[in-house]
């Protein structure tokens, strides 16, 4: 309150301990309740939770006051979500909505979409998205030819995208598309945030290896939006889609300020227990997989300490902000390191089986390599680390300075 001291992060702490146990489930840490993605029934308990964290006063401790968030340094969501780690969170919500899409918009957005959107998603009100891959593009975003033009005083966007996550279960999403086709291609594209229910759009879900039908691809056939749903500058899209591409690439490193709570969604997000996993194929007094299993536990001890320094070195200016690509790069590398050795020692346990940790090692393996595509593929993250934070000279690219129209699709004659 205004003449009157912060209140010191241990004080937040105390507060927010004596609420969590007033006002939120309990729940066993080492075994949260599964909240799949693909389930509907998740996201609305999670928009529930979401609603209380807000009348508690507790819901974007990091998001500034203007936007309904409070406005508190890292250090206090830090020791928020320590003490929410015995507590069942709308933790769904985090990716992609309030660490990508809300962390954008408070970069780039207009204050009356920061003030309606971000204050929305903190009260459970909403689900925003992101609208970027397309089905022809690949890992080159800046090539999407999803086209908005300009009808009126209306924009009217035709198109397709993929790999949407979540979207079934989104209220907007933010849709980056070409509105001028006779420049670069960076330099043609705008981003919009459109109703995801608009009558123009047509999702369907994509069934995953796993059975998992979280991601949905999406039809855009007319579907016309206003000048109040452009975010940034109309073809500045770029600037908006780097910033959104920045904290992604946080966020799914496990790295992003505006994540709310610790601890897991349940289910085949739980990290591995490798206790349970050595007593349970018969290797507890193994030397050889107490080592395997150590090495990935190194992994994880350093991720988390990379995440603490890249946040405050960026804060700092002493890294460039490209530099949270080395969060992403190394959750990467650290969960495909745990899941390889996880395999490894639970063997034929990770195939067949009574459901435990063995099978559960099995069902993590089938989506092992989504750590490594999505913010954008692993080969990319080390070329933005080349190039933006060592200074290495850029890669070769046949289409750069040459206007969109020009450049040659699909197969060449």
């Amino acid at each position: 309150m205004t003449g009157q001291p912060p209140e010191s992060v241990a004080a937040f702490a105390a507060r927010a301990r004596a609420w969590l146990a007033d006002n939120m489930p309990p729940i066993d840490p080492d075994s949260p309740p599964p909240a799949p993605r693909d389930d509907a029934d998740a996201w609305k308990r999670a928009r529930e939770l979401q609603k209380r964290l807000y009348e508690g006063g507790f819901a974007g401790i990091c998001f500034p006051r203007e936007y309904g968030g409070l406005g508190l340094d890292y250090a206090y969501q830090k020791a928020f979500d320590e003490e929410s780690l015995r507590y069942e969170m709308p933790l769904i919500l985090n990716i992609p909505t309030f660490t990508i899409c809300c962390a954008t918009l408070l970069d780039t957005g207009s204050e009356e979409q920061k003030k309606q959107h971000i204050g929305a998603a903190l009260r459970g009100e909403e689900v925003l998205v992101q609208l970027l891959s397309e089905p022809s593009g690949g890992s080159d975003l800046a090539g999407v030819i999803t086209r908005a033009e300009r009808r009126g005083d209306r924009w009217v966007i035709n198109g397709a995208k993929t790999w949407s996550t979540s979207a079934f279960a989104a209220d907007y999403g933010l849709c980056l598309a070409r509105t001028d086709w006779d420049v670069p291609k960076h330099e043609g594209l705008t981003m919009f945030l459109v109703p995801i229910n608009h009558p123009g759009i047509t999702l369907r879900h994509i069934t995953m290896l796993s059975g998992s039908t979280e991601f949905c691809e999406e039809f855009l056939d007319g579907v016309d939006v206003g000048d109040d749903a452009v975010v940034g500058d109309v073809n500045g899209g770029w600037a908006v889609a780097s910033r959104q591409l920045y904290h992604e690439r946080r966020a799914v490193g496990q790295g992003s300020e505006f994540a709310s709570g610790g601890g897991n969604e349940g289910g085949n997000a739980t990290p591995v227990d490798y206790v349970a996993l050595l007593n349970a194929t018969g290797q507890a007094d193994s030397e050889r997989a107490q080592e395997m299993a150590g090495r990935a536990l190194v992994h994880r001890a350093v991720a988390d300490q990379l995440i603490d320094h890249v946040y405050r070195s960026v804060r700092d200016a002493t890294l460039p902000p490209a530099a949270g690509t080395l969060i992403r790069l190394f959750h990467s590398e650290t969960v495909t390191t745990e899941i390889d050795i996880a395999t490894a020692v639970a063997g034929a346990a990770g195939v067949v089986g009574e459901i435990g940790e063995g099978l559960q090692t099995g069902l993590r393996y089938l989506a092992r390599q989504t750590v490594a595509i999505g913010g954008g593929t692993t080969e990319m993250a080390r070329n933005v680390i080349g190039e933006r934070v060592l200074g290495f000279p850029r890669e070769y690219a046949a289409d750069r300075g040459v206007p969109f129209n020009q450049v040659r699709h699909g197969k060449t004659r």
